[in-house]
């Protein structure tokens, strides 16, 4: 999930303005998506703007948090919430949902995916935009949007955690089952007849020879 704000402290007396989300079962999205935006009762500052291009007239006939807190804290039910540097929007959604008596969320619940990449790229750019170049995740955005966000989080967040290699490692261990149920119930038996030997009468001379020459250490004498 991934949330728009009017600057980066909710105590400065900034707001969120808009919240998206999209639900992964089994990491794999199942369809359902929330996307709201939300009257900050303020101004937009020009910084916030030139990054996800939400205005103040926009938002202006949009509702209020508190008119879409409980649909939200419903869409999110217990589930674990994947968000890019978590610390950001954590503390903005707290917020706001504090300051209309609702459950805070906790901290606890968030995955981080920004101290993710940077545990498995030490001294590398982890931004979002930094992680799809690096997975080659295109993007076709020019402003930042909390629901194209969550979109392109929920591919970034899969190659963090291995890209295909989880459904690559359940269907190796399902072959391996199932080629082991087969061997369970089929095993070649033995041929009822030997097959006859293909070296003729003049090789096996030679190779008896050959033998003798050896003396008594030879392996063919100790294991023949």
């Amino acid at each position: 999930m991934d949330t728009e704000t009017t600057g980066l402290d909710p105590y400065d007396g900034h707001r969120v303005v808009e919240i998206g989300g999209i639900e992964l079962e089994g990491h794999v999205p199942t369809g359902r998506t929330y996307h709201q935006y939300i009257n900050p009762q303020r101004d937009m500052p020009k910084e916030a703007f030139d990054v996800h291009g939400i205005s103040a007239e926009f938002l202006a006939d949009k509702p209020l948090f508190a008119a879409i807190a409980q649909e939200f804290l419903d869409f999110i039910g217990d589930s674990k919430l994947v968000i890019h540097n978590a610390s950001f929007d954590m503390k903005f959604l707290n917020a706001e949902l504090k300051w209309v008596n609702k459950p805070l969320i906790p901290n606890d619940r968030a995955l981080d995916t920004l101290m993710i990449a940077r545990k498995k790229f030490p001294g590398s750019p982890a931004s979002l935009d930094a992680l799809c170049r690096r997975f080659g995740i295109t993007t076709e955005r020019e402003l930042h949007g909390a629901l194209l966000d969550s979109e392109i989080l929920a591919d970034v967040y899969l190659e963090l955690i291995g890209g295909r290699q989880p459904g690559l490692v359940l269907n190796q261990q399902t072959q391996k089952k199932t080629v082991a149920a087969i061997d369970a119930d089929w095993r070649p038996s033995p041929r009822p007849e030997a097959l006859p030997t293909r070296l003729t009468e003049s090789e096996n001379a030679a190779h008896q020879a050959f033998v003798e020459k050896l003396g008594d250490a030879a392996l063919w004498k100790r294991f023949g």
